[in-house]
């Protein structure tokens, strides 16, 4: 029998020692029977029973002030790699290890290289990864506590992964669909401004020489291009540059302001349905695995928070959270929040009744999801002709407006 020293994670808690095996993969296998989350397991010449005295060090916490930040896709697949090397039995030291050795950002590295050297010196990987809050969030942490709690490291980093790719999906599918729409509406204000300015001047000349009577679309085109032309497109420029300044500090400094912006941005047409069903989709996915986690009610409420800036959002599940405590079931004051639409409240009764809540919030979130992307497909069919539509009327009418008086000129001479 071979004898190995081992480092790791039990309930929670850092541990070392030594095990008797045939070979590594049988004193691994012991060692994952015991619900131990291995960091470190490597062969020792040493008798059984000889005692190795534990030493811990401190994480080298240096900062990353100054330096390039970490890419959220580089988080996504650092995450998606720890989590495949730990499912396949790689200790946990050494899968941080080569991790930090395979990806490229040096900033992934450093974060990476920290956590390992906090780990190797007697922290738990949750606090090493809590370290990094700009990064790792608090359900990342959490389900990395749950794992270490539990002995299932790699089930729950697997459920990590599923969180960061919805988040991810739903992202981009938000800006994919807004970027259809914000290219075509600033190609029309852009060849609007250059139409206005570089073209109209040329036609203004032309009718001023040819001493006939403008109509009146093309006497306003033409005032609008002297006004651009002149100071007051400067200080349109200004005036729009800093109402959007002033707009944004107002509604993060005016609590009021802030709320009642917030809550007409959930009602937009279109976007504001396609918003909210994306913030229930990922407060059920996070709900759902906090539960699974063994993490009580309150504090995953409290999580999920986190999930939307939108303060009409945070301030529902912050009542929700005083019902909660209050003793209140969730069902009932999911139900007193007019943010969440009656389905969801019915399909979380089901989730009370069976006692299966992680479960139902796992399927709301499907069901979110799956709406979500019906309300995204819907967005793209119906914005395209609307684009379409508004882009011929701006240019089209710009360009019928400043051809009229020759239009007019034609059917006298022809008269």
């Amino acid at each position: 029998m071979e004898v190995f020293t081992y480092k790791g994670i039990s309930a929670g808690k850092y541990v070392e020692g030594e095990i008797e095996a045939l070979n590594q993969d049988e004193a691994s296998f012991k060692l994952k029977e015991q619900k131990l989350i291995i960091t470190n397991l490597v062969k020792t010449k040493k008798k059984k029973g000889e005692k190795k005295e534990k030493t811990k060090g401190k994480s080298s916490g240096f900062s990353l002030f100054g330096k390039k930040k970490v890419k959220v896709e580089e988080i996504l697949i650092f995450s998606k790699q720890f989590a495949t090397m730990v499912k396949a039995g790689l200790p946990i030291l050494q899968t941080l290890a080569m991790l930090r050795d395979q990806l490229e950002s040096p900033a992934i590295k450093e974060v990476i290289e920290d956590i390992r050297k906090g780990l190797e010196g007697g922290v738990t990987l949750s606090k090493n990864f809590e370290k990094y809050p700009q990064y790792f969030d608090n359900v990342y942490v959490n389900l990395i506590k749950a794992g270490e709690a539990s002995g299932k490291l790699d089930v729950f980093l697997l459920k990590i992964v599923d969180d960061l790719e919805k988040k991810e999906k739903i992202k981009k599918k938000i800006k994919g669909a807004l970027m259809y729409p914000g290219i075509m509406f600033t190609t029309a204000m852009v060849v609007s401004a250059f139409m206005l300015v570089k073209v109209v001047p040329v036609f203004a000349e032309m009718y001023e020489g040819m001493g006939i009577a403008l109509p009146k679309p093309t006497a306003v085109i033409m005032s609008m291009s002297n006004f651009l032309r002149g100071t007051g497109g400067m200080l349109l420029l200004f005036s729009l540059v800093g109402g959007y300044f002033l707009f944004r500090y107002v509604t993060t400094k005016n609590k009021t302001i802030q709320y009642k912006w917030h809550r007409q941005v959930l009602r937009l047409p279109v976007f504001g349905d396609l918003i909210l069903k994306s913030v229930i989709a990922q407060i059920s996915l996070i709900m759902g695995n906090l539960s699974a986690a063994g993490v009580n009610l309150l504090e995953s409420i409290e999580i999920a928070k986190s999930v939307s800036s939108n303060v009409v959002v945070t301030e529902a599940l912050e009542n929700v959270k005083k019902g909660v405590f209050s003793g209140d079931t969730l069902t009932k004051l999911f139900l007193k929040e007019p943010l969440f639409p009656p389905t969801f409240s019915q399909l979380v009764s089901v989730g009370e009744q069976t006692g299966q809540l992680d479960e139902m919030f796992n399927s709301v979130a499907k069901y979110y999801e799956s709406e979500f992307d019906t309300a995204v497909n819907n967005m793209s069919s119906l914005i395209e002709p609307i684009m379409i539509v508004f882009m011929g009327i701006m240019i089209g009418g710009l360009m019928i407006a400043m051809y009229s008086p020759i239009f007019n000129v034609g059917a006298i001479m022809g008269g």
